[in-house]
C-alpha cells in the first residue's frame, strides 16, 4: 500500500459509521454437535467436553485423568483420520517444504476436521497444554505411527507419569488392575498382551482398545521419538460478515446443486463422491463409542467434509463497500478476505492430489452482470506478489491463485463509478469440519446466538504472508520482528503470535524464548510469552524431534491499532517461521438474518429469523427425524 493511498483511506475512516457482524456464532441443543459457540475458545471447549463426558460415563472431571479422557472422547467424535491439503507454509509451493503439517490447532479443527496421525496429535498438544499446563503433552513416534501422551498427576500418578491417549487410533490402555492409564514406554514392553481387546476388558472402563480397527495394536510395539511442543494455537475461529455478504454452511458435500464438490484434501472418490472421507471413525456416530464391544464398522463415507460459502455483493452506490477494503484510490479498490476455514478447490482431474494441479475451479469466482473495462488481480501473500490482471467480464475463476489459503486481497483496477453498474458478486468456497457446524434436534430445536464483535487480521501462517511485515531481524536467525496494523484502524483487543523454532535434538530445556509487543515503536516492550522453555518430564525415548513451536496471546485494552511483535531467544536458535495475528473490535452489529434448511417427517423445510442484539435465543420448529442441511447468516442494513 502506498503512502498516498493510505492517507486517502484514512481520510475516509471517520465517515465509516456503518455496522457489520463481527464474530457471529450459534449453539443448538444437539447433544453432540451443537455448533461453534460450544467449542470456539478453549474455555467453551473444556466446558462442553466435560459436560459430554459426565453424561456419557457418569464420572466427574475433577482429576487430570478424567479431564484428559473427556478431551479424548470429544476429539474422537469430532476429528477423523485423513489426508488434508497442505498450505504453502514455506513459500515453496503447495505441499512443498521440509514440514507441511498444519500444526495450528484451530485451523485443524475448524477448516479440516481430519488429518494424519502426526498432524492431529501435533495440533492436540496445544489443547492439552492449555488444559493442564506447560510440559503436560507431547507427540510420540512409535512403530509406523505418531501417538500422544499426557503427563498426569495425582492419585495413582503421584507426582506425574506419562499416559498414552491416542485419539487417531481411538486407544487408551489401563494397567491390568485398572488403576491408571499406561504410558507408551510401558505398553511397548508387553504390547501384544496389553492391547488385546479380550485381556481384562473391564479394566479399560468402557473404552475399547484399538476402537477403530484391532490390527492397529502393532503401532505400540515401539517407543521411539519424543516431540515436545509439536503444535500450537493461534487466534480463535472468528467470522466477519459485511453488508452485502452472506455465509451459508453446508453439512454435506455438493453445495446447492448436490453435484459441485469443492474440497481441500486427498480425493478418495469413495462411493462416487469426490474428496476426503473416512470409513472408520466415531464421527457421526458418537453415541456408539463408549461401551463398544466391536469398534467401528467399515461404512463408506462415514465422515466427509463440509463447505462454507461466502457470497459478497459489494454495494458501490454508497459507502458500505468500504467495510471490506484495505486500500482505495480514485483508480482502484482492494478488498480483503479472511476466514477460519480454508479456501477449497474443485480439481481439474480425478487424481488423488488433483487439488495441487493447475486448472482448479469454484474456490474463488467473480461474476459481473454487466461487461466492464476494469481488470482484477489477487494476492494470497498480503500484497507481496499479485496474479496477472484479468478483465472483469462475465464469470472469472481465480481459484488457482488462492486455494489452500485462508486469506487474500482482491484488487479491482477501476473507479467506483465504473464498478457501480457491474453487479459484482465475489464467491469464496471454503472447506469446513462438519463436526463443528450446528445441527438441529427433533421437535423444536433451541438455538443460542452470540456476536462477539471481533475479527482477525493475520500476517501468516505462511512465511510469505509474514515477510511483508518483517521490520527487523530475519527468518532463519535467532531474532525477528514483525509489524501489523488492523485493516481500517480498528482497536486491537488481542495479540496472538507463534514461531516455528529449530530447537535442536535433544532440545535444551534451559533455553528461554521470548515474544514481546510494543505500541511505541520499540521504545518499550511487554510480554506475549515470557521465559518460554521446552519442559521435559518423566521417562523419554531415545530420540527427539529437532524442532518446536512457541506461542502465546496477550489481552489489549485502549485504542491501539498497530503493533510491533519481536521473537527472540538466548540460545541462538533460529526462527524458521513466525506469524502474527491481531484480534480487533468491530462495529456494533447490524441485524442478522439466520436461516436453517433441514428435512424432517414433514419433508423439506426452511425457516428464518432476524436477530438484532449481540445475544439472542430462539426455537426452530422442527419435527421428528430431523436432518440439518445448511445454515446461513446474512447481515441486514439497520434502518436506524
Amino acid at each position: 500500500m502506498t503512502i498516498r493511498n493510505l492517507v486517502f483511506l484514512l481520510a475516509l475512516l471517520p465517515a465509516l459509521v456503518h455496522a457489520d457482524v463481527g464474530d457471529p456464532q450459534i449453539r443448538t441443543d444437539h447433544p453432540w454437535y451443537p455448533g461453534e459457540l460450544a467449542c470456539s475458545t478453549f474455555e467453551r471447549l473444556f466446558a462442553t467436553q466435560q459436560e459430554v463426558y459426565r453424561r456419557v460415563t457418569g464420572r466427574s472431571c475433577d482429576t487430570d485423568e478424567d479431564k484428559v479422557l473427556a478431551a479424548w472422547l470429544w476429539r474422537n467424535t469430532h476429528y477423523w483420520h485423513g489426508e488434508e491439503g497442505a498450505a504453502d507454509l514455506w513459500g515453496e509451493g503447495l505441499g512443498q517444504g521440509s514440514d507441511t503439517r498444519m500444526r495450528e490447532y484451530w485451523t485443524g479443527l475448524f477448516a479440516h476436521g481430519f488429518g494424519l496421525c502426526g498432524t492431529t496429535h501435533s495440533q492436540w498438544v496445544a489443547e492439552i497444554q492449555t488444559l493442564l499446563g506447560p510440559g503436560r503433552a507431547r507427540s510420540v513416534g512409535t512403530a509406523g505411527h505418531n501417538s500422544f501422551e499426557s503427563f498426569l498427576t495425582g492419585g495413582p500418578y503421584g507426582k506425574g507419569r506419562w499416559a498414552m491417549v491416542d485419539h487417531d487410533l481411538s486407544t487408551v490402555i489401563f494397567a491390568p488392575d485398572g488403576s491408571r492409564l499406561l504410558g507408551i514406554g510401558e505398553i511397548a514392553n508387553d504390547w501384544q498382551r496389553l492391547t488385546r481387546r479380550d485381556f481384562l476388558p473391564e479394566r479399560n472402563r468402557g473404552w475399547l482398545s484399538c476402537g477403530l480397527f484391532p490390527g492397529d495394536a502393532s503401532s505400540f510395539a515401539k517407543y521411539a521419538v519424543a516431540e515436545y511442543l509439536s503444535g500450537y494455537s493461534g487466534p480463535p475461529p472468528q467470522l466477519h460478515l459485511r453488508r452485502g455478504e452472506t455465509l451459508r454452511r453446508y453439512l454435506n458435500p455438493g453445495l446447492e446443486d448436490g453435484r459441485t464438490f469443492v474440497f481441500w484434501g486427498r480425493n478418495y472418490n469413495t462411493a462416487g463422491i469426490p474428496g476426503p472421507e473416512r470409513s472408520r471413525t466415531w464421527v457421526n456416530q458418537p453415541d456408539q463409542m463408549f461401551g463398544s464391544d466391536n469398534g467401528t464398522p467399515h461404512i463408506d463415507g462415514q465422515a466427509r467434509y463440509a463447505n462454507a460459502v461466502f457470497t459478497y455483493r459489494p454495494d458501490f452506490s454508497g459507502d458500505d463497500y468500504r467495510e471490506a477494503i484495505v486500500d482505495e484510490s480514485d483508480r482502484h479498490v482492494t478488498f480483503e478476505f479472511r476466514s477460519p476455514y480454508v479456501i477449497a478447490a474443485a480439481p481439474p482431474n480425478d487424481e488423488p492430489w488433483g487439488i495441487y494441479d493447475a486448472g482448479c475451479r469454484e474456490g474463488l469466482v467473480l461474476q459481473a452482470a454487466a461487461a466492464t473495462d476494469v481488470t482484477v488481480t489477487v494476492s494470497a501473500d498480503r500484497g507481496m506478489t499479485w496474479s496477472e490482471p484479468r478483465r472483469l467480464s462475465g464469470r472469472l475463476d481465480l481459484t488457482d491463485h488462492v486455494k489452500g489459503s485462508q486469506q487474500y486481497w482482491l484488487k479491482i483496477n477501476g473507479s467506483v463509478e465504473e464498478l457501480r453498474p457491474s453487479g459484482l458478486v465475489i464467491r469464496t468456497v471454503t472447506q469446513a469440519n462438519v463436526a463443528v457446524l450446528p445441527r438441529l434436534t427433533d421437535d423444536g430445536s433451541r438455538v443460542e446466538f452470540a456476536a462477539g464483535r471481533r475479527s482477525v487480521v493475520s500476517a501468516g501462517p505462511n512465511l510469505n504472508q509474514a515477510r511483508p511485515h518483517r521490520v527487523a531481524g530475519d527468518f532463519g536467525t535467532p531474532t525477528v520482528t514483525l509489524k501489523l496494523a488492523t485493516p481500517r484502524g480498528e482497536p486491537i483487543r488481542q495479540i496472538h503470535a507463534a514461531a516455528h523454532v529449530r530447537s535442536s535434538s535433544p532440545p535444551d530445556p534451559e533455553i528461554r524464548y521470548q515474544i514481546d509487543y510494543s505500541f511505541d515503536g520499540g521504545q518499550s516492550w511487554q510480554p506475549v510469552v515470557r521465559d518460554w522453555q521446552i519442559v521435559r518430564r518423566g521417562d523419554e525415548p531415545a530420540d527427539f524431534w529437532s524442532q518446536s513451536l512457541c506461542w502465546g496471546a496477550a489481552e489489549v485494552a485502549g485504542d491501539e491499532t498497530e503493533t510491533l511483535v519481536r521473537f527472540r531467544n538466548d540460545g541462538g536458535k533460529q526462527f524458521a517461521r513466525a506469524e502474527l495475528h491481531l484480534v480487533y473490535e468491530t462495529a456494533p452489529i447490524d441485524p442478522l438474518r439466520i436461516t436453517f434448511a433441514w428435512s424432517d417427517a414433514d419433508g423439506e423445510q426452511r425457516w428464518s429469523t432476524t436477530v438484532s442484539d449481540a445475544v439472542a435465543t430462539f426455537t426452530v420448529p422442527t419435527k421428528s427425524d430431523t436432518q440439518t442441511q445448511w445454515v446461513e447468516f446474512a447481515p441486514r442494513a439497520n434502518a436506524n
